[in-house]
């Protein structure tokens, strides 16, 4: 059973990728006119132009597939504004394995989102400590599967809506 991934996004990066997707398609058919061009210059195993517009044709199309599966699947939302939950868009500070002295503070939120902000570092949703968090009220202890196969509790002290 496969289960469509999600990827959270504000309304900002929503519109700012909507703007990229729409604008690479209406880039196709300038792609296609050089590619054309390129093709009337002669023999085409040695013609460097029209193998550099088929690169870009290739390169652009697969960024469109990416944009368009990206945004098909985005969960548009605004940052939380609630204290106490750990939600996409929240700072969170947990502590691993019952160890009250092992904290960590992160971001929980797309890696395009955690950009903003390099000092803090960001897990998406979708990853397993991410996932794992969400929902989570202070003071919860929840479990996630590590790489290697093991598990690890972590147990939530804070969550804050991120204020970038």
């Amino acid at each position: 059973m496969t289960e469509t991934q999600v990827t959270w996004l504000t309304q900002e990066s929503y519109d700012r990728l909507k703007a990229e997707l729409d604008q690479l398609i209406a880039n196709r058919p300038v792609i296609a006119a050089e590619i054309n061009e390129r093709r009337e210059e002669g023999d085409l195993k040695e013609n460097g132009g029209y193998h550099a517009a088929r690169e870009e044709q290739g390169q652009q199309e697969a960024r469109i597939r990416q944009l368009q599966e990206l945004l098909g699947t985005a969960k548009v939302g605004v940052a939380p504004t609630e204290s106490g939950v750990a939600l996409p868009g929240s700072v969170v500070t947990v502590y691993y394995g019952g160890d009250e002295t092992d904290t960590e503070t992160f971001l929980i939120a797309t890696r395009e989102e955690g950009a903003r902000n390099s000092e803090l570092e960001t897990y998406s949703p979708s990853s397993p400590l991410g996932g794992a968090l969400i929902d989570a009220k202070v003071g919860e202890t929840r479990e996630y599967n590590l790489p290697n196969g093991n598990t690890m509790k972590v147990t939530l002290v804070s969550a804050e809506p991120y204020r970038g």
